[in-house]
């Protein structure tokens, strides 16, 4: 995938820009991973260093780009930090931030465990936040970079079955426009990417493959991730993939808020 607004990044004469992304060993973030390899070079995190090695020899070896592996769990509130100062230290700045990384929980909020749910916002908010935090203030200073949150519909209305999830994403659009709006004036873009049903192992992790939602034709996640890093790199603050997805996510607007959360429960129940 030709990255026209880094065109630059292609020259000789530079090095070339350099993108963060999290959750990058599985689904929408691999598929980012393997987007922008031919034109970035990347650090990809997630949990499991194996797996992260072997996709960025993957990657090198296709596209001769550097791509460094290094693992975090955003579960612990230190790993951004530990993160930030690891990249620090092998002599990189981050010009793409892409936090991908996140999961969802299905049932009934007091079945769930607590340290779940917990971590859950931890990981959807908290590390997506401080990363923010800790790689914006560079962007401002260059005067140029992207930032790509991923949400979701889901944060469109409340959830129930899956109350937390719902409610960390509709945090993340918020934020994501905020910050947009603040960021302005100094060049730097956000963008917020809300995917509906994907096809990646979010479902089988937060147990809800048998529910309506996920019975219904599924986007391919490198239709995701294509369709997100477009509109980043058209500075668009709000993606929504798919026209299904986008006249959802519209239509829960205009609904009787008690309405849109009855019609999400039952798109969220199981059916066999």
């Amino acid at each position: 995938m030709v990255i026209p607004a880094y065109a630059g990044a292609l020259n000789a004469e530079r090095r070339r820009d350099v993108a963060l992304i999290t959750g990058a060993s599985t689904g929408i973030g691999l598929d980012f991973a393997r987007l922008m390899a031919p034109d970035f070079d990347l650090v990809i995190t997630a949990r499991n260093q194996s797996r992260l090695d072997q996709i960025a020899n993957e990657l090198q070896s296709a596209h001769g780009g550097r791509v460094h592996a290094i693992a975090a769990d955003l579960a612990r509130p230190e790993a951004p930090e530990q993160l930030a100062a690891e990249i620090s230290h092998r002599g990189l700045s981050v010009d793409v931030l892409i936090n991908n990384a996140g999961f969802g929980a299905y049932g009934l909020f007091q079945e769930i465990a607590a340290k779940t749910e917990l971590e859950m916002i931890q990981v959807n908010i908290s590390a997506l936040t401080h990363l923010t935090g800790l790689f914006v203030a560079g962007m401002v200073d260059r005067k140029r970079g992207r930032i790509m949150n991923v949400a979701s519909t889901a944060g469109f209305q409340p959830g129930p079955l899956m109350a937390v999830y719902y409610a960390t994403k509709a945090y993340v659009i918020s934020f994501s426009e905020a910050l947009a709006n603040e960021l302005k004036p100094s060049g730097i873009t956000v963008t917020c990417l809300c995917p509906g049903a994907t096809a990646t192992e979010f479902a089988a992790r937060a147990d809800m493959e048998k529910s309506r939602l996920f019975k219904w034709n599924k986007m391919r996640s490198e239709d995701v991730a294509r369709t997100g890093l477009k509109g980043m790199l058209k500075g668009q603050t709000l993606v929504i993939p798919g026209l299904k997805n986008w006249v959802m996510a519209e239509s829960v607007r205009f609904g009787p808020r008690k309405l849109v959360t009855a019609i999400a429960r039952s798109v969220q129940e199981r059916v066999e």
